[in-house]
């Protein structure tokens, strides 16, 4: 998959302001901090086109990137960050639930977990929530090239067992050698073609 074209047409706090001509939706989901901005680099080929923070939290809407004139990656605000308030959190979480429940175009869901670490309380809500949905959901383990090979069959085992996955099956991403990124794209070019 070549990406041509990379345009951020909306920012979205509600459903009136989501994009309105039909094209597919995948959805980039994560805790604060996993990197969902890298993320969305790596795979545009664009250096800073989503901006990437130092402060957690940041993105408070949905911001939809409009990819070739044929499709979306739909980032929305990372969830657990403390220094959020409960109200902040709160709103999130609507926004979110919103977007979900009435969104026909979505047709895949990236949840972005940090491969250095077990999966948190939040990403277990997180992922018990989208498969109530029944929406497809790739778990994509982020910052893979800095986890030392020899601690990897550990944690590919940690990842799985956490989230109860039938089998080791996620994405290892790194942002900075691009490993994964042929992966999503195959998995981005099967939703359009199927879908």
């Amino acid at each position: 998959m070549k990406i041509l074209s990379v345009e951020l047409t909306n920012i979205a706090v509600r459903q009136s302001q989501y994009p309105k001509d039909h094209l597919k939706e995948f959805l980039l989901v994560g805790r604060s901090n996993v990197g969902k901005s890298s993320f969305i680099n790596a795979l545009i080929g664009r250096k800073n086109y989503a901006r990437t923070s130092s402060k957690p939290g940041k993105t408070q809407t949905l911001n939809f990137y409009q990819i070739n004139q044929k499709f979306y990656f739909v980032d929305v605000p990372g969830y657990g960050y403390s220094k959020l308030s409960k109200e902040s959190d709160r709103k999130i979480g609507m926004m979110i639930e919103e977007y979900l429940k009435n969104r026909s175009d979505l047709v895949h869901v990236f949840l972005l977990i940090d491969y250095r670490h077990k999966p948190t309380e939040d990403d277990i809500l997180m992922y018990d929530f989208l498969k109530y949905y029944r929406i497809p959901i790739t778990i994509v383990a982020t910052k893979y090239d800095k986890v030392l090979t020899s601690s990897r069959d550990k944690q590919d085992k940690i990842i799985a067992d956490t989230l109860k996955l039938p089998s080791q099956n996620f994405v290892h991403f790194s942002a900075t050698t691009k490993k994964g990124r042929d992966e999503i794209y195959k998995i981005v070019e099967e939703s359009l073609n199927i879908s």
